[in-house]
C-alpha cells in the first residue's frame, strides 16, 4: 500500500489534478516537472530540463512534453493534455487516468476501454537523460502505441515562439532521431528500446497556455514544435522504454538501465522517506564542486540558504561526506570574510550580511555530529578567523562591529538580510542597521569559535576574543529587549528601533549560545507562538500589525510586497522547535509532534512529497513560491529528528 494516497475519483478532475505537481531531479542538475494530470501549467514545467553551462549557465527546457496515443482497431486515443485559450484543453487525455501512485517514482495508470497502460518516468542519476517506461498491463486485441514529442529548446525563464530560424530537420539514429533546433544547444536524442517507425510530420503547436504564469502576471503563451511521432506495436505484458538525452544511447541497454536506476531511488513509503527523497533532489555534483539548489523550479544556488539547509539535507540523513563537499566548494568563494549571495555566478554580489555567520552555524552542527574539534578547527579555523575579523574590522556594505560589540550593516537601496524582496529597485523591508538575528548569530559564532579554540589550545585566538561575548550579550539585551511586552525588537540602527513582531528573534531563543537567559527565551517563544506560529511555519509579521499582508498573490510586484509582510516561511520552524525543546523538554513533545505531523498534509497537496518555499499567512495557508525549497525541507527534517531524539533522550 502506497504511503502517498490520492483520490482516484478526483484524478480526472482538473481542479484537483492541476494543483498537484510532480518534481524529479538528478545529481547533474536536470529535472522533470509537470502536474499529475500531465498538463504543463508553468513555463518551468517539462520532461527534460537541463543546465547548459556551455550556453548561458541557465536551465533549458528541451523536451516540454510527450503525448502518448493508444491505437486499436483503427481508433486513436490520445493520452496527452495541453491548455489553450478560453480554458480549452486538447486532447483530454486526463479522462483516461485510472490511478496515480508514487513510491520510488511517479506511476500513472491509464485505462482506455480494455487497454490498461502504465507509465513511469525518471531521470538517470548523473546524466542529462529522461527514461519513461510504458507497460501494457492489459489488452484484448492488437495494440499500437505512438509517442509525439513537443520541443521547446529555450531557457526556463523564456517562452518559445514559432520562427523561421528554428532548425526543424532531424537526423535518424539507432531506434530514433536527434534534433537540434538552435545553434549552441546540444542535440536531443530521442530513442526507444524497441524498433519503431518515425513518421515525420513537422508542425508548430501555437498558443499553448500556462495558467500559473498568467496568474503571476507573466507572459503565458508558447509555441512548441513537434517533428513527428514514433509508432510501434506493444503486446500485453510488454514494456517499452522511451529515452530523451543529450547524448546518444544504446537502445538495447535501456531496459536494464531503467531497472538499475530504479533500484537507487529512495522509497517514499513514509513521511521521513518523502523528505529524504526530496532532500537528495537539491544536491548537484559538478566536476570539482558540490552544490545545493535553493529551490525548484527557478532557483539556482544561494549561499545563505545552502548553509541553513545543509545540516538537515546531509547530517540529519547521515551523509557527512556531502556536507564536507558542499562546505569545501563554498570556502573557495569567500572574499574578505563574505560569501556571495548567489555563488558561482558571474559578477556575484556579496551583499549577504549573515551568510558567513550561517557558515559558522553549519560547522557547529558538523562539530556536534563528528564530536571532533581538532579536525574542524584545523581545517576551517582560518576561515572562521577570517570571518570574525572581517566583521570586527569592517567589510563591504558598511558591515562592521560597533563599539558595543554588535554588528551593523546598511547600504542604500540594498536589503542585506534574508528579507530581501524588492519593488522598483527598493527593498520592501530593508532592515538596515543591526538586525536581531544577525547579532544572535554573531554571539553564537563567537562562543562556538572560542569553544573550539579552548579544546585545541589556540591561546592566541582566545586572548584576542575572550572578552567580546560578554559585551555582545549585554549590548544585545540593552538594544533589543522590551521588558514591558517581553519580546525582542526586529532591528535597530542607533537612532530608531523597529518593534515589529517578526520571527527573526527566534534565533536568539534557539541557538546553542544565546545572549538571553532562560526566562527571556521562554518569553520570546511565547510571543512567537501566539502571534506568528502556523501549521506551515512562522509568519514574517504579526497579523495585528497594520502592515500585515495575509495573502501572497497577484503580479510580481504585488507578491514582492507581501512575502515578508506576513507570508509564512517553513524554514524557520526548526528554530522554534529547537527553542521550545530547550525550554519545555519532554513536556513540549505532544505540541511539537502535532506541528510536524501537520506538514504531512503537504505531501499530497501541492508538489508531491516535498515542502514549498512559503505559504499564505492567512488560513488555509496555501502554498506559494517555489514548489520545492531546500531550506524548507531541511527544516522539517531537522525538526522531525530533534523531536525524535528528544523522545529517546528522556
Amino acid at each position: 500500500m502506497s504511503y502517498l494516497k490520492f483520490d482516484k475519483n478526483q484524478l480526472v478532475n482538473l481542479e484537483y489534478s492541476l494543483q498537484r505537481e510532480i518534481l524529479r531531479t538528478n545529481r547533474s542538475g536536470s529535472y522533470i516537472s509537470t502536474t499529475i494530470s500531465g498538463c504543463n501549467t508553468r513555463k518551468y514545467h517539462g520532461l527534460l530540463i537541463c543546465p547548459l553551462d556551455e550556453l548561458d549557465g541557465g536551465k533549458h527546457v528541451l523536451l516540454s512534453s510527450l503525448d502518448e496515443t493508444i491505437i486499436q482497431h483503427g481508433a486513436a486515443f490520445n493520452l496527452g493534455i495541453h491548455k489553450y485559450n478560453n480554458d480549452h484543453y486538447e486532447p483530454k487525455g486526463h479522462k483516461y487516468i485510472q490511478d496515480f501512485e508514487v513510491e520510488a517514482i511517479p506511476r500513472t495508470i491509464y485505462r482506455v476501454g480494455g487497454v490498461v497502460l502504465s507509465r513511469e518516468r525518471m531521470l538517470v542519476e548523473n546524466e542529462q537523460q529522461l527514461l519513461v517506461r510504458y507497460t501494457l498491463l492489459d489488452a484484448h486485441s492488437p495494440t499500437t502505441i505512438r509517442f509525439k514529442p513537443f520541443l521547446a529548446f529555450r531557457n526556463v525563464h523564456a517562452l518559445s515562439k514559432a520562427n523561421m530560424y528554428a532548425n526543424t530537420r532531424y537526423k535518424p539514429i539507432d531506434h530514433g532521431i536527434k534534433v537540434r533546433m538552435y545553434d549552441g544547444y546540444p542535440y536531443l536524442h530521442m530513442q526507444c528500446s524497441k524498433e519503431n517507425e518515425f513518421i515525420a510530420v513537422p508542425d508548430w503547436n501555437f498558443n499553448i497556455e500556462y495558467p500559473k504564469e498568467q496568474n503571476r502576471g507573466y507572459e503565458y503563451q508558447e509555441d512548441l514544435f513537434t517533428p513527428g511521432y514514433f509508432e510501434m506495436p506493444i503486446a500485453k505484458g510488454e514494456s517499452i522504454i522511451f529515452s530523451a538525452s543529450t547524448t546518444e544511447t544504446n537502445p538495447a541497454t535501456l531496459k536494464q538501465k531503467f531497472t538499475r536506476e530504479l533500484k537507487k531511488r529512495v522509497l517514499r513509503d513514509s513521511f521521513l522517506g518523502n523528505l529524504n527523497n526530496s532532500a537528495q533532489q537539491f544536491i548537484v555534483r559538478k566536476e570539482d564542486k558540490t552544490e545545493i539548489i535553493a529551490g525548484f523550479p527557478w532557483y539556482g544556488e544561494r549561499s545563505r540558504q545552502t548553509f541553513v539547509a545543509l545540516p538537515g539535507l546531509t547530517l540529519d540523513l547521515d551523509d557527512p561526506d556531502t556536507f564536507v563537499a558542499v562546505i569545501d566548494s563554498h570556502v573557495k568563494t569567500i572574499k574578505n570574510g563574505l560569501f556571495p549571495k548567489m555563488a558561482g555566478q558571474y559578477g556575484a554580489e556579496y551583499d549577504s550580511i549573515d551568510s558567513p555567520l550561517w557558515f559558522c552555524w553549519a560547522l557547529q552542527q558538523y562539530y556536534h555530529y563528528t564530536k571532533k574539534a581538532k579536525p574542524v578547527w584545523g581545517k576551517y579555523g582560518a576561515i572562521i578567523k577570517e570571518i570574525l575579523s572581517g566583521y570586527k574590522n569592517g567589510m563591504e556594505f558598511n558591515i562592521r562591529m560597533q563599539e558595543n560589540g554588535l554588528i551593523y550593516g546598511k547600504a542604500p537601496d540594498i536589503a542585506l538580510t534574508w528579507m530581501d524582496s524588492y519593488v522598483a529597485g527598493k527593498p520592501v523591508v530593508q532592515r538596515g542597521g543591526m538586525p536581531v538575528e544577525v547579532n544572535a548569530l554573531w554571539y553564537n559564532a563567537l562562543c562556538f569559535a572560542l569553544e573550539l579554540a579552548e579544546i585545541v589550545g589556540d591561546k592566541k585566538f582566545i586572548d584576542e576574543w575572550k572578552d567580546l561575548p560578554a559585551l555582545v550579550a549585554k549590548s544585545f539585551i540593552d538594544t533589543y529587549w522590551c521588558e514591558q511586552q517581553q519580546y525582542l525588537a526586529d532591528c535597530a540602527d542607533g537612532t530608531h528601533t523597529d518593534w515589529s513582531i517578526r520571527p527573526n528573534m527566534v534565533l536568539a531563543a534557539s541557538l546553542e549560545y544565546s545572549p538571553l537567559d532562560r526566562e527571556k527565551q521562554k518569553a520570546v517563544l511565547s510571543m512567537i507562538k501566539r502571534e506568528l506560529l502556523t501549521p506551515r511555519g512562522l509568519r514574517t509579521l504579526s497579523p495585528r500589525d497594520p502592515s500585515y499582508q495575509g495573502l501572497c498573490e497577484g503580479n510580481v510586484e504585488q507578491r514582492e510586497l507581501t512575502i515578508h509582510q506576513g507570508t509564512v516561511w517553513p524554514w524557520l520552524i526548526v528554530f522554534f522547535v529547537e527553542g521550545y525543546l530547550k525550554i519545555h523538554k519532554r513536556g513540549g513533545l505532544p505540541f511539537l509532534k502535532k506541528i510536524i505531523e501537520g506538514f504531512e498534509e503537504e505531501m499530497t497537496e501541492h508538489c508531491i512529497g516535498t515542502i514549498s518555499e512559503m505559504y499564505n499567512g492567512n488560513p488555509p495557508h496555501k502554498a506559494k513560491g517555489a514548489i520545492s525549497q531546500a531550506w524548507s525541507v531541511a527544516s522539517v527534517i531537522r525538526a522531525y529528528k530533534l523531536v525524535e531524539s528528544c523522545e529517546y533522550e528522556y
